[in-house]
């Protein structure tokens, strides 16, 4: 499965690169440009096109709606040869064929979603709204929530678990969005995640997810090429959008205990195995919720854009614009590859590594605010 899965990294891959330079050639011959300047965010000195998620999102999509096909109409005869590896988990695909279906249209309506507000720029609110209905419809309807134990409770509970989760989604996929802010920053973080979701859940058995994440993986990476400072394409928020969801997905469906039983509870999920998610993306959040202090503080709009972001905080200390990505880059591995490990660990050995995940963040916060410096208005 592991060859299967790197192999489905480097199709996504090969997918992404071309799309996302046809996206590119079309965008200037049509002029569909982000003009610079319009937004607190945008600093390029040049109109550069931002359709560069039409690449990711078909990268990721071209390869489900396929495994989805052909596990509904090829007979197993069919997997033979180099294919036969993929044999074994067509049962298993079949399975989940509305699940998938579910992921398919949630996905692309994310995307649509942000394709529009590239171009007409949504009131964030309606954004907002139309994000929390589209998790919604896929957590009822497909039943991808977190905490299912809380359905013991009867109503109430299951009622817990779908808000909870629909808040997750929201929070994941905003947090994805206003990352996009730094030449390269936001699929570097996705491409970094993606890959640390590969990881836990190759460990854990889980090739559903495992081949979700390698393909979300291969898609940014295609178009990381493009994006890397200076950028020739912007993923926009048909990109950004999609990410943020995708990862939402996969972070639920990912189970966080070792199926082996050599580890931790003994093979039960042991209540530390749950920080995994929020430890992997410590580094999203903690831009997250420090811009939106910084706005509070400011009496600006939590949704509006401006140049207070964890990165641009870093640049205003002195960091060139590839450096403050790249140790943004670092800090998500750091804090990713700790979290990885939760689920396999002891308990106390969890509550270690969540606590050195944790002291990079507080290091980082350190080194930003010992020598304060007066947010942009």
């Amino acid at each position: 499965m592991i060859a299967v899965s790197l192999s489905m990294v480097l199709v996504s891959c090969l997918l992404s690169l071309p799309m996302c330079w046809l996206v590119m050639q079309w965008a200037h011959k049509r002029g569909r440009l982000d003009t610079p300047g319009t937004e607190g965010h945008k600093q390029h000195a040049t109109a550069i096109p931002n359709l560069g998620g039409v690449g990711i999102f078909w990268a990721v999509m071209i390869p489900m709606i396929g495994a989805l096909i052909a596990s509904r109409l090829l007979p197993d005869s069919m997997w033979q040869g180099v294919l036969e590896p993929l044999k074994t988990h067509m049962p298993g695909l079949r399975r989940q064929s509305l699940t998938l279906m579910g992921m398919i249209a949630a996905l692309s309506s994310m995307h649509v979603l942000g394709l529009v507000d590239d171009r007409v720029h949504l009131p964030a609110k309606l954004k907002l709204l139309i994000q929390l209905l589209v998790a919604t419809a896929l957590v009822v309807g497909c039943d991808v929530r977190v905490f299912q134990l809380l359905d013991t409770f009867g109503t109430v509970g299951y009622v817990g678990s779908v808000t909870i989760t629909v808040l997750w989604f929201g929070l994941i996929t905003n947090a994805m969005n206003m990352l996009d802010n730094m030449d390269g920053l936001a699929a570097g973080v996705g491409s970094i995640i993606a890959g640390i979701y590969l990881i836990a859940t190759l460990m854990g058995g889980q090739w559903f997810i495992a081949a979700l994440a390698a393909l979300l993986m291969g898609g940014q990476l295609g178009f990381l090429w493009f994006r890397f400072h200076p950028a020739r394409l912007f993923m926009g928020d048909g990109g950004s959008l999609v990410i943020g969801m995708l990862l939402g997905i996969i972070s639920i469906r990912t189970t966080y205990f070792d199926p082996t039983g050599q580890y931790g509870s003994g093979g039960n999920a042991a209540w530390y195995g749950l920080l995994m998610p929020a430890v992997v993306m410590a580094v999203p959040l903690y831009d997250f919720f420090s811009v939106t202090t910084v706005r509070l503080f400011l009496g600006r709009k939590i949704m509006g854009a401006d140049r207070n972001h964890f990165s641009h905080r870093l640049v205003r200390k002195g960091l060139s614009i590839r450096a403050a990505v790249l140790v943004i880059w670092l800090c998500t591995l750091a804090t990713g590859l700790a979290g990885c490990m939760l689920p396999r660990l002891e308990a106390w050995q969890a509550i270690m590594m969540a606590s050195q995940s944790g002291c990079v963040l507080l290091l980082l916060a350190v080194l930003e605010f010992s020598h304060p410096q007066k947010p942009v208005e």
